[in-house]
């Protein structure tokens, strides 16, 4: 029978892991970071939303010390979790719940034999734990293996098509002094336009080096990372978007895509940190950053107004554009075009980005690709076709029309945001004054459909040339029948026009 300081002991045990548990849970929304020795790719750590955990054992004489993550939904019980409690005489466990706590070094237990010869044997809640513990953990690990299992294999058969290599690609390789401007230059003037080789991609995303978070969205995180003495931008996708992820790859990927004022794509893998599999996307870095973010920060003159509106619809003209032949490229649609979705080059000009929600037109067989998700556009920039659910799914030319609506509305940000005369507007995101700042489908299909309401367009811009030419397209960019607007093609030709009027150099 125990004595009663030993029941104490324990008492005062549990109530000190059910206090730490329940500090546990106020971590849950934040995440744990631990040592971890079987973490190598991650540099010895990783996180958790759970515990970090030490223990240090005697195996065949050698003295073994472990020091993981514990997820949320492994401690359990409450209180006292199997994966915390120690093994008299076999295991020494400890838990914690603050950053590297584990980092202690715990006393090796002694033998077995010694202990029952000084202490007696095990109660009956020790050799409970002892039984318990290994088994549950089994039964985890077991379920956990099917998971990973059966979620490798549906990844598997979502990256078959990513699989494919160009053989046209093949003289690309990665020598030591080869540098990443290297790779593009080599990629540009190859004749395919579909990417890197997939063994480039994979050697290239494995060695980069995460620098600094640039940006957050719905589908993950923007990191700026480093390889090869250069930057290059890593949109990392969580796990749950994995659609998105390989949606955005392929759409990067195909053939003849390749434009200056489309973002460059470098490589898509997936990463295993030993917790979670990282879903990467590498293309290349602007520092700039998006169109919103550089409106928001800079005034633009005349120049740069042309400069960066001609550039868009550079962009959107060869995306929208069909290229026949063997080595032809599709027509593609965009379908979330929007000042965060275009990105500013070093020299003031546009490449669109984040083809997540792309469309392709297969031609010959007169299909659309519409991507394989539930994701829409962004409210916002609906045209009024797409509020109001009247827009033709099986024509393409649909797609491309509502492109050139959010088109217009890009514009109108930029043109605010011209300094002529030393008159400019501060920045403001279309229908600023007539909605909230994040509107419902129902509140945007009122404004455009019903009251046919669009951004106002001030009286002084008439006094500038380069600005009534701007008013003029946004207002043939607006119109409530898609079939009536301007093409991208016809944009970029007046606008190349504009710049030979104003002496711009682009």
């Amino acid at each position: 029978m125990q004595s009663d300081g030993n029941l104490a002991d324990m008492a005062t045990r549990r109530t000190i892991l059910t206090l730490l548990a329940l500090a546990g849970l106020f971590r849950a929304s934040v995440a744990l970071r631990c040592n971890c020795t079987q973490c190598e790719k991650t540099d010895y750590e990783c996180e958790t939303d759970g515990a970090c955990m030490v223990s240090t054992s005697h195996i065949e004489g050698q003295e073994l010390h472990i020091r993981i993550c514990i997820t949320q939904d492994k401690l359990v019980p409450p209180g006292q979790p199997f994966y915390c409690l120690s093994a008299e005489g076999l295991l020494n466990t400890h838990c914690c719940y603050t950053d590297y706590c584990n980092s202690v070094d715990l006393k090796a237990p002694i033998g077995t034999a010694e202990k029952q010869a000084g202490e007696g044997w095990l109660g009956p809640v020790e050799l409970v734990a002892i039984i318990a513990g290994p088994v549950f953990l089994l039964c985890v690990l077991l379920v956990v293996g099917v998971f990973l299992f059966q979620h490798h294999q549906r990844a598997y058969s979502h990256r078959q098509r990513l699989d494919v290599e160009d053989p046209s690609c093949d003289h690309l390789y990665l020598a030591k002094d080869k540098t990443l401007q290297d790779l593009i230059f080599d990629l540009s003037t190859s004749g395919s336009g579909s990417g890197l080789p997939l063994f480039v991609q994979r050697t290239v995303a494995r060695t980069i080096v995460l620098q600094e978070i640039i940006g957050k969205g719905r589908f993950g995180e923007v990191w700026r990372g480093r390889w090869r003495g250069g930057d290059v931008a890593v949109k990392i996708f969580s796990s749950r978007e994995e659609r998105s992820w390989f949606r955005e790859a392929e759409i990067y990927q195909t053939i003849m895509l390749r434009h200056e004022n489309i973002l460059g794509f470098i490589a898509a893998d997936n990463k295993d940190n030993g917790t979670w599999t990282q879903l990467w996307l590498v293309s290349d870095y602007h520092e700039h950053g998006s169109l919103f973010d550089y409106l928001n920060y800079y005034t633009v003159s005349i120049e740069g107004m042309v400069k960066l509106t001609l550039s868009a619809a550079s962009g959107l003209a060869h995306l929208h554009m069909e290229i026949l032949g063997t080595q032809g490229k599709p027509g593609i649609a965009h379908r979330d075009l929007k000042s965060k979705n275009i990105l500013v080059k070093k020299n003031c000009t546009c490449a669109i980005a984040d083809l997540g929600l792309a469309v392709r037109h297969e031609s010959i067989t007169d299909t659309i690709d519409i991507a394989p998700n539930q994701r829409v556009g962004t409210k916002r920039y609906m045209a009024p076709e797409v509020l109001d659910e009247t827009i033709n799914m099986k024509h393409f030319d649909s797609f491309k029309c509502a492109d050139i609506y959010a088109l217009g509305l890009v514009y109108w940000e930029i043109a605010r945001r011209c300094n002529a005369g030393g008159v400019h507007e501060e920045y403001q995101l279309p229908y600023y004054d007539l909605v909230p700042p994040d509107p419902s489908i129902e509140e945007m299909r009122k404004v455009v459909c019903e009251q046919r309401l669009r951004p106002s367009v001030p009286n002084w811009w008439q006094s500038y040339e380069a600005l009534r030419v701007m008013a003029k397209i946004m207002r043939e960019c607006w119109y409530a029948n898609g079939a009536a607007r301007l093409t991208a093609l016809r944009i970029k030709k007046t606008l190349s026009q504009l710049s030979v009027q104003e002496d711009i150099k682009i």
